[in-house]
């Protein structure tokens, strides 16, 4: 995703400087394009963004606050390095929490937002076909909003909120995107949809949903497996 410096402007008029360098320097690492333990040379970012350095340290800072961003010394700004057993668990725990909010949803869940939840996966099927996993990741969290936005347990609600937070900051981008893990999501969104449609049980759309999330660690630890068969193969 390319911003467009005056486009976004003109769009956003209210929009800070700091803001702006804060979304730009965000949406490049969660997209891949600044990776882990990628050096951010402020000065030549400040240029690029057509502002002054201060922006940009204030950005910085607020990423760092977000978990993005850490200082080393003598590099400055790097973006921070992937933690697999974080990533993990956290990812494990978001499968718990959205499993039952969505159950809970489901009992008031009203049947014209089934429609908009079909928009949302057809979304990610065309983010998916122009290989932009930055689109397909923000579709897939819209998804899952919308699937638990009718529990009634906000403080189940509020703790997923917080754990989407924790894993934005220590995700590893493409990660949970391979074409194949990602086309078998949008699948199993399809089979979400039918079981909110036509009224499932509470245990089994608990169930469905939890394994769902799930899969996306299964399909890591398979993922990585092979990486190593390959790294050791004579």
């Amino acid at each position: 995703m390319i911003f467009d410096y005056h486009k976004f402007m003109e769009n956003n008029n209210k929009i800070s400087k700091q803001q702006y360098a804060y979304k730009v320097i965000k949406s490049r690492i969660l997209d891949g394009r600044y990776p882990p333990g990628y050096r951010i040379v402020i000065d030549q970012l400040a240029r690029e963004l057509q502002t002054s350095a201060i922006p940009v340290r204030e950005a910085i800072r607020n990423l760092e606050a977000d978990g993005l961003i850490h200082f080393k010394p003598y590099s400055g700004a790097v973006v921070t390095p992937f933690n697999e057993k974080e990533y993990l668990e956290t990812l494990s725990v978001l499968a718990v929490l959205e499993g039952h909010a969505t159950a809970i949803s489901a009992q008031h869940f009203p049947r014209h937002k089934i429609t908009d939840l079909i928009a949302i996966n057809n979304r990610m099927k065309e983010s998916l076909d122009e290989f932009d996993f930055l689109m397909f990741g923000n579709c897939n969290r819209e998804f899952h909003s919308l699937t638990y936005q009718y529990c009634d347990n906000h403080f189940l609600v509020e703790n997923i909120k917080s754990t989407w937070n924790r894993l934005d900051r220590v995700r590893k981008m493409g990660a949970a995107t391979k074409p194949s893990r990602a086309k078998k999501s949008i699948e199993e969104h399809e089979k979400i949809i039918e079981m909110l449609y036509n009224l499932h049980s509470f245990s089994e759309i608990e169930a469905y949903v939890r394994t769902h999330k799930l899969n996306t660690v299964q399909s890591f630890l398979e993922e990585k497996k092979n990486q190593e068969e390959l790294r050791n193969y004579p």
